[in-house]
């Protein structure tokens, strides 16, 4: 034979045929027609064109053509065009990447690769295939509708004012207002038998100009509602592909961030295998961590042990629904590094440097003194959680030799905390800073960021081919599923399978 037993192509046919593909087939059951080639065969051809780092839909078709393992995924088949695969990666993968991908990462646990103990978590972002420059902003949509309704206000009153109406506008209900108010003045036309004039040197009545000035607000209106639906929620988009979000890049080695068009991308990795996938217009890390794992859960039928992730995932929101969930985590506080520093431990104005009495819930200050809380606020947060803060007061500033490194208020120093948040960080961090949590935020920094630096590095993955957030999350559960089989196959090779953890060497 002229393939080795021991290739990549052998093994990623053979998981292959074990999968169930009856959703990919369901989205070709309406064509009415038989494709030219297998929907399955085509999946194969596509996942190890991805394993060997082929992207464009022209380079898989001449690939089918001259390389000897594509020609025998394709069973005697026909060589697919460039056109066939991109619209079956585009239409009909789309509905059965998701399902496809998690099928794979349960035969990983089938074979005891993965155990659904330690989730790694982390996220980058990838360029969008967008052109840089074509940026909406929420600001600027903001800013120039709020002048357009000033002007309006002003052309309602000079209609008022001409035909003694009593017309007003609301910003709810501005698009059925001004249609009102053109009814009223095409009626008017009519009544008064008024000729609307064009073209040069013809001059045009009042109520023409009254009635072209309000459908052209009109019309900008309804753009500006298009905008903002698109936006929902977020500050920017591209008009290229309205579901990605101006991010700042790391470009270069100084990682000296540019703003362009993208998504930011979350993986879990569990055993060197991404065993996650989620696309978000989100730039912050923070609010993706618990749709990203109630997407996991929903998926795979299982939740993991131990959760692992870096300082951006930080918040109370996210520690109590891991705490509800059962899971343990082990979430770097985004002050962890601070607090080592000697300038940190020395500045007395940290409330983590005063003495706390939690039976009489007070803290004692550099000077002696007492903060005694003093009132209770609520903040509600990007995502809609509120959380309580508590705000202290101490009893006596005047006089203080310390005042001017403590606090920079005329009265006396307050501090607000949030009591659960301290409490939760807390546990974080004597997870992280036991002998196990050290262990797991080693091998976080080998798995996730490894996989994202194989990916983007090694796979040259550094923008999307697609456009939309179902197609980019198809392409790159492909990429992953792609890795999987890869690391899967090296494992094989090395004699690494069932290697869970790195171990810490000792220097």
């Amino acid at each position: 034979m002229l393939i080795p037993e021991d290739d990549s192509v052998r093994l990623l046919s053979q998981i292959l045929e074990g999968l169930n593909y009856e959703k990919l087939y369901k989205a070709y059951s309406f064509t009415g027609r038989k494709p030219a080639v297998e929907p399955k065969i085509l999946f194969k051809v596509l996942t190890y064109a991805y394993m060997n780092n082929i992207y464009s839909s022209r380079k898989i078709e001449s690939a089918c053509k001259r390389d000897i393992n594509f020609m025998w995924l394709l069973e005697g088949s026909k060589a697919p065009d460039h056109s066939t695969i991109a619209r079956f990666r585009k239409e009909y993968l789309a509905d059965a990447m998701e399902d496809l991908f998690y099928q794979l990462v349960q035969h990983l646990h089938e074979i005891g690769e993965v155990k659904f103990e330690h989730l790694f978590v982390d996220g980058t972002k990838i360029e969008a295939n967008a052109n840089r420059y074509t940026f909406v902003w929420k600001k600027a949509i903001n800013k120039n509708q709020a002048k357009m309704f000033t002007k309006i206000q002003s052309y309602i009153e000079s209609i008022n004012l001409t035909y003694m109406t009593n017309f007003t506008v609301t910003k709810e209900t501005l698009l059925n207002d001004i249609e009102k108010i053109i009814d009223y003045l095409k009626k008017k036309k009519e009544e008064e038998q008024i000729e609307f004039v064009h073209g040069i040197g013809k001059r045009k009545s009042k109520l023409q100009k009254f009635n072209e000035e309000l459908e052209k607000f009109y019309e900008r209106q309804k753009n500006y509602n298009t905008h903002n639906q698109l936006l929902d929620g977020r500050n920017s988009y591209s008009k290229t592909d309205p579901d990605a979000t101006f991010m700042h890049m790391k470009d270069d080695h100084m990682n000296n961030s540019q703003l362009k068009p993208g998504y930011n991308v979350q993986i879990g990795v569990e055993s060197e295998y991404v065993t996650g996938v989620g696309i978000f217009q989100d730039r912050s890390d923070n609010t993706t961590l618990i749709p990203f794992l109630n997407d996991m859960e929903s998926n795979l039928g299982n939740k993991y042990q131990n959760i692992i992730a870096d300082c951006g995932y930080e918040s109370e929101e996210n520690y109590l629904y891991l705490e509800e969930k059962n899971q343990k985590y082990y979430i770097k506080p985004q002050t962890y590094e601070k607090w080592k520093k000697k300038s940190f431990k020395n500045d007395i104005s940290k409330r983590e440097n005063m003495v706390y009495d939690k039976d009489k819930d007070e803290y004692t200050c550099h000077n002696g003194k007492q903060l005694r809380p003093i009132g209770i606020i609520y903040r509600t947060s990007a995502s809609g959680y509120r959380s309580e803060i508590t705000v202290y007061e101490c009893e006596d500033c005047n006089n203080c030799p310390y005042k001017s490194k403590c606090t920079k208020a005329r009265g006396n120093r307050k501090m607000q905390v949030s009591k659960t948040f301290v409490e939760k960080r807390q546990i974080s961090y004597e997870n992280i800073t036991s002998e196990e949590g050290i262990l797991l935020r080693v091998n976080r920094s080998i798995q996730v960021e490894g996989a994202f630096g194989v990916l983007k590095n090694d796979y040259q993955f550094n923008r999307f081919l697609t456009r939309g957030k179902n197609s980019v999350k198809t392409e790159f559960m492909l990429l992953c599923f792609s890795y999987d089989v890869n690391k899967l196959h090296a494992k094989i090779q090395n004699e690494r399978c069932e290697k869970h953890l790195h171990g810490i060497k000792i220097a």
